[in-house]
């Protein structure tokens, strides 16, 4: 959602201040090169009242999270199969999910999600690290004590340097 959300880093804050002490989140967003191939393929696609406003890249996304005080500690690419799916839709046209190749391949989604079948499982988990539709960024909220530490630059700010350092 934050992709469509003028002002992300308001709703980052909110995210933060309701999560509770302690507690985790996962924040999913499109990723960056699939997005890219979109937006290229396609103005209809990005150009819509209520659309992506921004494309996010991983660093981007970590920073202004951690900006709200959550620690970013780790993430992931998911939806490898998506891709292919809104590349045809952005060729044939966003909005038409008439076409055969479109209605043909988001039957095969609907199938996997359903289903689950283990070549379409496979073939999700190899294309994910490398196609993936989707980043998945998870965040911790610190206890309190925590915090405390990451503000007087001790210990705990090692650790998130070198996070960003592997990011």
């Amino acid at each position: 959602m934050l992709e469509h959300i003028p002002d992300d880093v308001a709703a980052m804050t909110e995210l933060a201040r309701v999560l509770r002490p302690g507690a985790t989140m996962a924040v999913t967003v499109p990723r960056a090169g699939p997005e890219f191939v979109n937006w290229v393929l396609s103005d209809e696609y990005h150009d819509v009242p209520g659309g992506h406003v921004r494309i996010y890249r991983r660093s981007t996304l970590r920073t202004r999270l951690a900006s709200t005080g959550l620690l970013p500690v780790d993430h992931h690419h998911a939806h490898g199969l998506h891709s292919p799916y809104w590349w045809l839709r952005c060729l044939v046209g966003p909005t038409n999910d008439t076409h055969p190749a479109v209605a043909t391949y988001h039957k095969l989604l609907v199938w996997d999600i359903v289903k689950g079948p283990k070549a379409t499982r496979m073939a999700d988990k190899a294309l994910s690290p490398l196609i993936g539709k989707s980043l998945v960024v998870y965040l911790k909220k610190p206890l309190e004590n925590e915090a405390r530490l990451l503000d007087t630059g001790t210990q705990a700010d090692v650790v998130t340097v070198e996070e960003g350092a592997a990011a």
